[in-house]
């Protein structure tokens, strides 16, 4: 059976090298999450301050997958 993974929104706090974020969920935990491959190959930029959402593995609840960027604040 495959792992589920959450979806939860949050906002982007900090950019860190290799296109990876520091991310507030909306439960206030700071997380590390990476870019997704398709927001990678079709060149969406995040900056700090947007609201993005982020799939959290079942395994490991510290680091994340960015799959959607919103808009920024």
């Amino acid at each position: 059976m495959k792992d589920q993974k959450n979806r939860v929104d949050g906002v982007v706090v900090e950019a860190l090298p290799d296109t990876i974020f520091r991310v507030k969920l909306a439960d206030e935990r700071v997380i590390l999450a990476y870019l997704s491959g398709k927001m990678r190959m079709h060149r969406i930029r995040v900056i700090q301050g947007d609201t993005v959402v982020v799939e959290i593995s079942s395994y490991d609840k510290e680091r994340g997958r960015i799959v959607y960027r919103g808009k920024s604040n």
